[in-house]
């Protein structure tokens, strides 16, 4: 499947040319400014973008450069008013594939779009194109997560996350790493909860041939693998006491001796933490030593549960997506009304690990176009869903006006949900909103 980047802030506009491409076969991601774009494609293969002109923090003419610096290979097609279109003919000087004039003709877009990437999406598809895991949420708390991570990664300041399973703690190390001056050199993660006790000293330091029983030849530890770069400790509340004594002696040594020999080795790695445990708690109980808890902690980034994020559960639910229409080698174009109601309103006890496995679990099955909630798996329906009634249900206007208020409550404060919500379009949604003087 060819995956499209739309960067456009207009956000009905955006809606609406990602569902018709959607239709048209194409996996679609969007963007509202040049900084979001930037972000996706340096997460993510795309086969063409499609950019407005005119844009909240830039224009399109300072995407347009950035991504002939970083991606020549990648087309670029500019969307401009007639007004611009001088503007868009010099975006062609400087490297754009095409442009096309608003309002767009979809004939002419999905001709120009044929032409850059190839006749029809089924050609293209035959590409490997592997869509990132995780994907940047748009809400505050997300925004805070990653505004913490750009801080912090040009430094060299130990960072510990904290986050329930689920909710993309490596992701975030990576884009640490990738952030950060050591971005050049080796990122290596140990899980330490999958670390055998008796092997977690090997495991770190390495070992010799012959050191103990197993060592049927030598190892290279973890700190020596990542010298240079980023060491990424996750789970690292599983670690015992004993190797805890060891990790907080290298680490404040800065050198490490492999099992069966005295050798020592100086290392030098950024060290990336992370748990989804209550650290304090444990250093009241005996179980984590507390001076290692402020050797790792310099910095700390806490990870919003998914249900703290409930801006971003339908970001999240489309990117997801796209990763199984890929994997499968489907084409779902989206989710249905009610669909979008139950995913809204469930609590994502797994957060995204969970919500993952939910979509491809439902893109293997559906047989339509549109996900719905007979594809859903059994522990998203169990919960009462207490979605407003859909408009065309209205006894009067003072029950039309509750559940726009409850439908805007649900969707917390969110329009293109509410209006998801209630079955109707953002357009109609605010006419609703001046007609009963209700805040916009």
């Amino acid at each position: 499947m060819p995956f499209i980047l739309i960067v456009e802030d207009d956000i009905t506009f955006s809606l609406m040319l990602t569902t018709w491409l959607k239709k048209k076969g194409f996996g679609v991601d969007t963007a509202a400014s040049v900084a979001e774009a930037k972000r996706a494609v340096e997460q993510k293969t795309y086969h063409l973008v499609l950019s407005d002109l005119r844009l909240p923090d830039n224009n399109g003419i300072e995407l347009l450069k950035w991504v002939k610096e970083t991606r020549p290979a990648l087309p670029l097609i500019m969307m401009t008013s007639y007004a611009d279109i001088q503007t868009a003919v010099q975006s062609i000087k400087l490297g754009a594939s095409d442009y096309i004039a608003k309002p767009l003709n979809p004939d002419e877009l999905l001709r120009k779009m044929q032409e850059l990437i190839g006749k029809n999406p089924e050609e293209a598809n035959k590409e490997k194109v592997s869509p990132a895991v995780y994907i940047e949420g748009q809400s505050r708390e997300a925004r805070q997560v990653y505004d913490y991570v750009r801080l912090v990664a040009p430094t060299d300041m130990s960072v510990l996350i904290n986050g329930a399973s689920g909710t993309g703690k490596e992701y975030v190390a990576h884009l640490i790493h990738r952030q950060s001056q050591r971005k050049d050199a080796p990122f290596i993660a140990v899980d330490c909860g999958a670390i055998p006790k008796e092997l977690a000293v090997s495991e770190f330091f390495g070992h010799v041939k012959g050191s103990f029983t197993g060592a049927i030849q030598d190892k290279t530890g973890a700190f020596v693998a990542a010298n240079g770069g980023t060491l990424f400790l996750d789970e690292i509340g599983n670690l015992s006491y004993e190797v805890q004594v060891q990790l907080l002696r290298a680490l404040q040594e800065r050198k490490v001796k492999p099992v069966g020999t005295n050798q020592e080795i100086p290392i030098d790695v950024r060290l990336v933490s992370a748990t989804n445990e209550n650290l304090r708690r444990a250093i009241e109980k005996g179980e984590f030593r507390e001076d290692l808890f402020h050797r790792i902690n310099e910095f700390t980034i806490r990870i919003p549960d998914l249900k703290e994020q409930k801006d971003d559960i339908l970001l999240f639910a489309n990117h997801f997506l796209d990763v199984a229409n890929a994997e499968l080698h489907k084409s779902v174009v989206g989710f249905d009304t009610e669909t979008i109601q139950v995913f809204l309103a469930y609590t994502w006890p797994g957060n995204l690990r969970q919500m993952k496995n939910v979509v491809k679990y439902a893109t293997l099955l559906v047989t339509g176009k549109y996900i719905t909630r007979n594809e859903l798996p059994g522990e998203l329906l169990e919960v009462p869903q207490a979605a407003p009634a859909k408009l065309k249900t209205l006894r009067d206007e003072e029950h039309e006006r509750e559940l726009i208020e409850e439908a805007l409550r649900q969707a917390g404060g969110n329009k293109s949900k509410a209006a998801l919500l209630l079955g109707i379009d953002r357009k109609t949604l605010y006419n609703k909103l001046k007609l009963y003087k209700l805040s916009e």
